[in-house]
């Protein structure tokens, strides 16, 4: 069964993560995606480390967990286009390809000849993406921009950690880099909404991304709570801005989050607890109210919840109909029930013998599923075979590429 991509053909630039995420994405669901590397170094993140894979011997490949979070599926090209010989091979590649990805600064590829309107004449139906830290405009478009800072500058920061005055507090980045995540997910959709265009107009277009726009557009609900009230919101821990009780709890051995969503909700959870009567008090009858009066809530509930444990919370509480879980740590989550039933690990056979971990993609198509055909590329794995079928290169040019150290 081939995957709904298996006729389009990526070609990946882009280092790191944000361009990356978006090219396994598309690799996921069944493109062809060339990943070109500088040779003999590759994507940064092959050496952001420890820790790094080991073999079927035990032996450390050098292959990090990062580089292998962002890259299966892919295959690896190493090309030095700081060479003449190297931008006309990936002028050619180019040429070949339905798709583009690349992450360099701006105006970064054009020395190169590898800038969109140089490859557009070649191929005007190449769709043309480029993911930069903010974008292609306006007075920082030539920073470099990564995902902590935009985390920082595009206000996320301020919005994470403890409130004022609880002890820690202070602005707290996510502990992914979320900035670069996202961007790859809208990369990805901008990508198929553009090939939806091309099929319609046979033109490819270009994309202009930025991970500053993504972590402004998605601060959500967050960002409307001051555009409606020209009030910033503050951090706020583990607690929701417009929904209370929605946040952690402490039990008699840990803690659980506790999350109502609606007054029937609340009702409930006062039952469980024992406390029917915050349920008819005006204070807390209805979540405005909860809203309004939250410092005088919590620590009621607080003083609750620490007289059972998580398990029991949670066995009464999901039995009520009302939502809370608990607070995993990694090893927790991939032994969680629910996570092993949907496959949510998978290990794919390594080239250097043995597997490497890999978690899956949360899409599930019902006709063109995601295969997971091979694990990230060691660097260069591909190179003769992708300039062969792709260029029909013979092995005498690809040995005189290699010898001018062009591959």
């Amino acid at each position: 069964m081939s995957g709904a991509l298996s006729h389009l053909r990526v070609l990946d630039l882009s280092r790191v993560l944000a361009g990356p995420w978006a090219g396994q994405i598309l690799a996921d669901l069944g493109a062809e995606v060339i990943k070109v590397e500088r040779p003999s170094v590759g994507d940064d993140t092959r050496h952001w480390g420890p820790p790094f894979l080991r073999d079927a011997q035990g032996e450390n490949t050098r292959e990090s967990a990062y580089f292998l979070s962002a890259n299966r599926n892919k295959q690896s090209v190493t090309i030095d286009f700081t060479q003449a010989a190297g931008q006309k091979l990936v002028r050619e590649l180019a040429a070949k390809s339905d798709i583009l990805i690349e992450n360099f600064k701006v105006g970064g590829l054009a020395a190169y000849g590898l800038d969109y309107e140089s490859l557009r004449a070649l191929n005007p139906r190449l769709i043309y993406c480029s993911i930069t830290g903010f974008g292609q405009t306006g007075p920082y478009a030539k920073r470099a921009g990564y995902d902590f800072m935009i985390q920082g500058l595009g206000g996320l920061m301020s919005l994470t950690g403890r409130a004022e005055g609880e002890e820690g507090a202070g602005p707290v980045k996510v502990g992914v880099a979320l900035t670069d995540i996202m961007t790859g997910l809208y990369s990805s959709s901008a990508i198929l909404a553009a090939l939806a265009h091309r099929d319609q107009s046979g033109e490819g277009q270009y994309i202009d991304m930025a991970l500053l726009d993504v972590q402004v557009a998605c601060l959500a609900n967050q960002a409307m709570n001051y555009l409606t009230t020209g009030n910033a919101p503050r951090r706020l821990g583990n607690a929701h801005p417009n929904i209370v009780p929605y946040q952690d709890f402490p039990t008699a051995d840990g803690d659980f989050i506790l999350t109502v969503g609606n007054d029937s909700q609340f009702r409930k959870f006062c039952e469980v607890a024992g406390f029917r009567e915050w349920a008819d008090d005006p204070r807390f009858i209805s979540n405005q109210a909860r809203v309004a009066n939250r410092a005088v809530l919590i620590p009621l509930i607080r003083q609750a919840t620490v007289f059972k444990t998580t398990a029991q919370w949670i066995a009464e509480l999901e039995q009520a109909g009302v939502p809370c879980g608990p607070i995993n740590d990694l090893q927790q989550v991939f032994a969680d029930e629910q996570v092993v039933a949907r496959g949510l690990r998978v290990d794919i056979a390594h080239s250097l013998g043995g597997t490497a971990p890999s978690v899956a993609s949360p899409i599930r198509l019902s006709a063109s599923p995601v295969q997971y055909r091979n694990a990230p590329p060691l660097l260069g794995e591909h190179t003769d075979e992708v300039l062969q079928n792709w260029l029909s290169l013979s092995a005498e040019e690809i040995a005189e590429l290699r010898e001018a150290r062009v591959l």
